[in-house]
């Protein structure tokens, strides 16, 4: 059987393990529309404002107690130069997990938790094109708390109905 849980808003059930990703760092948006074309380079998996920011997309993965799967926030991390240039490096490659993991910052807030901007995270490549895992750093937040510890069904529920509002969304 595959994953299913009751929504806390519409008490529906919906199937599969729901997650949610932004398609463009935080930042790119505080980046006035009309200047973004000449100011942002913006891919699936990277982007590249102004020629000194940079930023990596991956995803947060948090266990879900008794399940297989996890449930996943797609994220943007803000990286070095030097660490985007690595990036770019071994991308296409299909092999490429044993790259040491990039320093980065969350650069997006995840509306379900506290201010969610700048935590200090790692960013892991993984083999066969699967975009990287994003390690928070263990502090006290919640979000680096559940991605610990892990969540339950109803969490997900909950996350589910704060962030897509019973619009049925699939996984990205």
């Amino acid at each position: 059987m595959s994953f299913a849980f009751q929504c806390a808003t519409c008490g529906q059930i919906h199937e599969g393990m729901p997650s949610f990703g932004a398609s463009a760092p935080l930042s790119y948006y505080a980046v006035p529309v009309d200047e973004r074309e000449a100011r942002c380079d913006l891919g699936s998996d990277d982007c590249v404002i102004d020629g000194e920011y940079f930023f990596v997309r991956g995803c947060i993965e948090i266990p879900v107690h008794g399940e297989a799967g996890p449930f996943s926030w797609g994220v943007w991390v803000s990286i070095s130069q030097i660490s985007h240039l690595e990036w770019l490096k071994h991308y296409e490659e299909p092999q490429r997990a044993h790259v040491r993991p990039f320093l980065g910052w969350l650069d997006a807030w995840l509306k379900p938790y506290p201010d969610t901007m700048n935590l200090k995270t790692k960013v892991h490549l993984r083999d066969d094109g699967i975009r990287p895992y994003i390690q928070l750093e263990p502090t006290e937040h919640p979000l680096a708390i559940e991605q610990r510890t892990g969540i339950s069904v109803e969490r997900v529920a909950e996350i589910y109905a704060l962030m897509a509002c019973c619009e049925h969304v699939g996984s990205n």
